[in-house]
């Protein structure tokens, strides 16, 4: 074993666990920046309270789950420092710490959905289970050796499902996870008149929601790029697919908005939710495609969603995530193809099954996970609560204290 190599690969994988980490700030901020201001608290303790269940769960049992690896050995072995060897860097362990930051990515998506009306420790029992079990079993299946899955769709479909970086494994399940989730939990209070229109509930906080949106795009070129794991694997492919993706969710979603700043930050994301899984096989043009789907997708996704369908969803994470997440995975076995300019090694047909699959699975998880708590702890706050707002009820301080104490 090359000693250099070695610490080169730990450094880079590294590198992009701190940058994946770093997204979850941008997750907190875009909460905080769409929800009213009497839920801003609440939404960046659950952001990073959420993290630290999804690691505690991912550490004693999901890893295990996904890989049949655990850490249940003394520091030596840890680190790989047989006796007389080369020692590893620990590089199993950094690797861990990447993968933990894209499981604890799924109760952040989730968290947006759900936003202004969950109770607090029924969620964390939630992110428990999605992470401990339903998570790591999707991701053992896809991205390692569970259940023979991957052989099985070589086999079938000539090539095996191919997801680089989380379109399914991670987006798509989060979303379809958070669907259930919402679905279970209701709408918010007063989000409806009697007539069935949609009442209006502005982003209290344009500058947050942006912040929070450019801090998630410069940290998806950690996730998308160090998805290689290996520094000899990084390919600048990938990062170029990723900028058109990101640009052609911007524009497309700009114009379909007319320029609502709500849609266009929100419309970056939904371009690199969707190019994921193709972005190391697809041409840069391809990718530029993928991604103004999905900002059409998104626009059109979220509006109906609110307006015709009436999900309360407050972030639009099913849309952003689960939707485009499950376009991803589909676009990724058309642009991928070696016609289209892409460096081929997908099946349309494998890239249907996976991405169906896994999408379903998300939404079966999220409709298990939160009926079950729903029936016997419940999961949503009280009248009362939800008109205080959960930073009062469950924190005892508000965003803006200030603003609350009585003049003189």
């Amino acid at each position: 074993m090359d000693a250099g190599k070695t610490g080169g690969d730990v450094l880079f994988v590294l590198m992009g666990a701190v940058m994946v980490l770093a997204m979850h700030c941008g997750f907190a901020l875009l909460e905080v920046g769409t929800v009213r201001r009497k839920n801003q608290v609440n939404a960046l303790v659950k952001i990073l309270s959420d993290f630290a269940m999804s690691t505690i769960a991912y550490f004693f049992v999901g890893y295990a789950v996904a890989y049949g690896i655990d850490f249940f050995a003394d520091a030596h072995t840890l680190v790989g420092k047989g006796a007389g060897g080369f020692a590893a860097y620990g590089y199993d362990l950094v690797k861990f710490f990447f993968l933990a930051t894209f499981a604890a990515a799924v109760p952040a998506i989730v968290s947006g959905g759900i936003a202004e009306r969950a109770r607090f420790w029924p969620q964390a029992g939630a992110t428990l289970a999605l992470i401990a079990l339903f998570y790591p079993l999707l991701e053992g299946t896809v991205w390692g050796t569970r259940f023979g899955l991957q052989g099985w769709m070589a086999a079938t479909f000539g090539q095996p499902f191919h997801d680089f970086a989380g379109s399914v494994v991670v987006h798509a399940f989060g979303g379809w996870v958070a669907l259930g989730a919402v679905l279970n939990l209701g709408n918010r209070r007063g989000r409806y008149r009697s007539n069935g229109s949609l009442v209006a509930i502005p982003p209290s906080n344009i500058p947050f929601l942006a912040l929070g949106a450019w801090i998630l795009c410069v940290g998806w070129f950690g996730f998308n790029v160090m998805s290689a794991q290996f520094l000899d694997g990084v390919s600048g492919l990938v990062a170029l697919n990723s900028l058109m993706a990101m640009v052609g969710g911007i524009l497309t979603s700009l114009v379909i908005s007319r320029t609502d700043p709500g849609f266009v930050h929100n419309g970056a994301l939904a371009g690199l939710v969707a190019v994921c899984a193709g972005s190391d096989v697809m041409h840069p043009l391809g990718a530029l495609v993928t991604g103004g789907v999905a900002g059409l997708l998104f626009v059109w996704a979220f509006n109906k969603c609110q307006i015709d369908w009436r999900i309360d969803d407050v972030l639009g994470v099913w849309p952003l995530h689960g939707l485009c997440g499950l376009a991803g995975g589909l676009l990724a076995g058309v642009f991928g193809q070696e016609a289209l300019g892409g460096l081929g090694g997908v099946s349309v047909a494998g890239q249907i099954a996976g991405t169906l699959g896994g999408a379903a699975f998300g939404f079966a998880s999220g409709l298990a996970v939160y009926g079950l708590l729903r029936v016997t702890v419940g999961i949503r706050l009280d009248p009362e609560q939800e008109y205080k707002g959960a930073d009062l009820s469950l924190h005892h301080i508000t965003a803006y204290p200030e603003e609350d104490a009585p003049t003189a």
